[in-house]
């Protein structure tokens, strides 16, 4: 079993799940007491919160750089950055590591490939909405996207970063949400991609007929796959 080299503390509410879902992925496969080889960097979000806000991405780009330095020298045999958006820079860090970065919007693309859609709606935070590092990932292979509308993508926004990044889980964000996501459907989205970490907290492929693509969850996965391919 590879070591999996965890980058996770934005937020650490989505980085538990992270932990969660592979060790109990991992027990499920192997079974009796089997668990994840893996090492967990969880760095201050607030810091890299204020370099986003301030666009300073460089810097946080090389603040994550120093964590996965740690990791690989830790022993982690690959690096699953536990966000969506911070993707934004994962050049960045892999320029400072020699191990392989597991990247969660391919990742997210080959299972919306498994399940033959070809428009998807996508919800996460406003970088992640609203600028291509991401899409570009999802789009590749002539796969459609769709964002919301400026509105919504300022309160989904608002709602990752002052509700679930806190662990608050509020029925009002959830019945918003809910309508968002209907109203890609509207818009020719066959499935949801839940593109920010913390969104699986709020929404779940129960609340909605839609395929739903929980990043967390598929990302989670992939580390996994990656970790037993022996």
């Amino acid at each position: 079993m590879q070591i999996i080299g965890l980058l996770g503390g934005m937020s650490w509410e989505s980085s538990a799940l992270y932990y969660q879902l592979i060790n109990e992925e991992v027990n499920r496969r192997l079974g009796r007491l089997h668990s994840a080889r893996s090492l967990l960097y969880s760095v201050d979000f607030e810091e890299i919160e204020q370099m986003q806000a301030a666009g300073d991405w460089t810097a946080a780009g090389e603040r994550l750089g120093e964590a996965a330095t740690a990791l690989e020298r830790g022993g982690a045999d690959f690096i699953v950055l536990c966000t969506n958006t911070m993707h934004k820079v994962i050049e960045t860090i892999e320029s400072y590591i020699h191990v392989p970065v597991l990247h969660i919007a391919e990742a997210a693309a080959r299972d919306i490939r498994r399940q033959h859609l070809t428009r998807v709606g996508l919800l996460g935070t406003k970088y992640t909405m609203e600028e291509t590092f991401y899409t570009d990932g999802l789009q590749a292979g002539g796969l459609g996207v769709t964002v919301p509308g400026p509105e919504a993508r300022v309160e989904i926004n608002r709602i990752i970063f002052e509700e679930l990044c806190h662990g608050i889980i509020h029925p009002v964000s959830k019945s918003y949400m809910l309508e968002v996501m209907t109203q890609l459907r509207i818009s020719g989205a066959e499935g949801i991609v839940l593109g920010c970490t913390e969104l699986g907290m709020l929404i779940t492929p129960e609340d909605t007929d839609l395929p739903v693509i929980d990043t967390t969850r598929v990302h989670a996965l992939e580390a996994v796959n990656k970790a037993l391919d022996n």
